[in-house]
């Protein structure tokens, strides 16, 4: 059973907002008592949060299906519905979100970060909340909004300075257990690593991390292998280590023959071509391979100009130079990357949820009105009630929408759709609504306005 997953995608699905109540205080010798119906509460939203207590995404792939709660309707008496609880995601550090389009939503790093995948709802407003000079008793209610719904890829990256890439059993995990405390899995069989390791490093006053990637093969990057899976966890290092076998057996392959085929498998992956690079020719504890090393050292340092080390992660040689090597890149690299972060004061101007902007956009014979406001009142509605239909109707005409209408050459009886595609309503348009116009003395429910169609 896998107990590593660094990709799933998860099927986020926020809560409704609760319906407004409407509702007219009942009291014996008081017949005015006016309406009392309370708010509908908030639906709950679906949060990725950064957890340090979690080391893939093991959880969301196995549990894909998200879903919040949604918000409790409101009762008379200005009872307002609760509120339903957020959905907390544990992700690990490092998860980079996605939409379905390949689209990057977010970088999680640092414990506590959130990201809202679904929104919650909002609740309907109450009758007591729409009463006004001109509607003293509102005979309805708004209802909850439907919360949103997301289907978002999750990629864990791993947080790493110092990355080691090499042929399986090159002896990545053992460098690893030999410079750090951790323990991986070491054993003398290809793919022996399936899962990335993390090592903590300390050369002098640095501390760093150091990660053994799954062993790469030749085609890695069109998925062959394991590599495929996992070259996404080099992408963060500051460095590359070579981790060449000096003493393999397997014929046709050499030190500089496996640092040619790994360099075409990072430049096919892309991305890649300015990380310093060092190499660690490693089983030089065995003669042939020390021999071996001392040939290609120079060859290596000559035509790419990248530090070459001689180890033994048996013999526990070597260590210290290598060490105090990769110790002194990423210093290099953490004092450049201070440097090139200039102080700045970040301005976040989102754009407004009750947005009154909307765009009247004529398709054929029918009109489709767009915008936030509009497609969030018709879903607020109840077309069951005569007076919820007036209401709307009131509001679309004090934001402009019959004037914009009758401006695109709309005439009564033409077709007009309110709302998205897949969530729109369609009406034949009758300007004869105005805003403002006094309701009179109509059952509460009814609206005499909506008689006359």
């Amino acid at each position: 059973m896998a107990t590593f997953v660094d990709r799933a995608i998860v099927h986020a699905t926020a809560g409704d907002g609760g319906h407004g109540c409407a509702s007219v205080h009942r009291e014996k010798f008081k017949p005015l008592g006016g309406p009392d119906g309370g708010n509908g509460g908030r639906g709950g939203d679906v949060i990725l949060m950064v957890d340090h207590g979690t080391s893939s995404l093991l959880e969301i792939h196995r549990s894909p299906h998200r879903k919040a709660g949604n918000g409790k309707p409101g009762q008379g008496s200005h009872r307002q519905g609760a509120d339903a609880d957020d959905i907390i995601v544990h992700v690990p550090e490092g998860t980079v979100v996605t939409d379905s389009n390949g689209r990057v939503l977010a970088d999680l790093v640092g414990h506590g970060t959130k990201f809202i995948a679904a929104y919650g709802g909002r609740g309907g407003l109450g009758n007591a909340a729409l009463a006004n000079k001109r509607r003293k008793a509102p005979g309805f209610a708004l209802l909850g909004e439907p919360g949103t719904a997301a289907d978002l890829v999750l990629e864990l990256k791993t947080l790493a300075d110092v990355g080691l890439v090499g042929f399986p059993s090159a002896g990545k995990s053992s460098l690893v257990s030999v410079l750090s405390e951790a323990k991986p899995k070491i054993a003398d069989y290809p793919f022996t690593t399936l899962v990335p390791h993390l090592g903590v490093v300390k050369a002098g006053e640095t501390i760093f991390t150091v990660a053994d990637v799954p062993g790469l093969i030749p085609g890695a990057s069109q998925g062959k292998g394991l590599g495929l899976e996992f070259l996404r966890h080099i992408e963060r290092c500051s460095a590359l280590v070579h981790v060449v076998d000096c003493a393999t057996l397997e014929p046709g392959r050499d030190p500089l023959s496996d640092i040619d085929a790994i360099e075409a498998e990072l430049a096919e992956y892309g991305g890649l071509s300015d990380r310093p690079r060092l190499v660690a020719l490693n089983k030089c504890d065995v003669p042939e391979a020390s021999e071996l090393a001392d040939m290609v050292s120079e060859q290596i340092t000559a035509e790419r100009g990248w530090p070459v080390f001689k180890i033994s992660t048996i013999a526990h040689t070597g260590l210290d130079p290598l060490r105090y090597a990769m110790a002194k890149v990423v210093s290099i690299t953490r004092d450049q990357q201070a440097a090139d972060e200039q102080p700045q004061v970040v301005v976040v101007r989102p754009k407004a949820v009750d947005d009154s902007g909307f765009e009247v956009r004529p398709e054929g014979e029918a009109f489709r009105v767009i915008g936030i406001r509009p497609a969030r009142w018709v879903r607020q509605t109840d077309f069951s009630n005569d007076e919820a239909v007036g209401y709307l109707a009131d509001r679309l005409a004090r934001l402009g929408v019959e004037d914009e209408l009758l401006k695109k050459g709309a005439t009564p009886g033409a077709t007009v759709i309110i709302g998205d595609e897949d969530n729109a309503v369609v009406f034949d348009w009758k300007p004869s609504i105005h805003a403002g116009e006094p309701h009179g003395s109509a059952p509460r429910g009814t609206d005499p306005r909506l008689e006359e169609w």
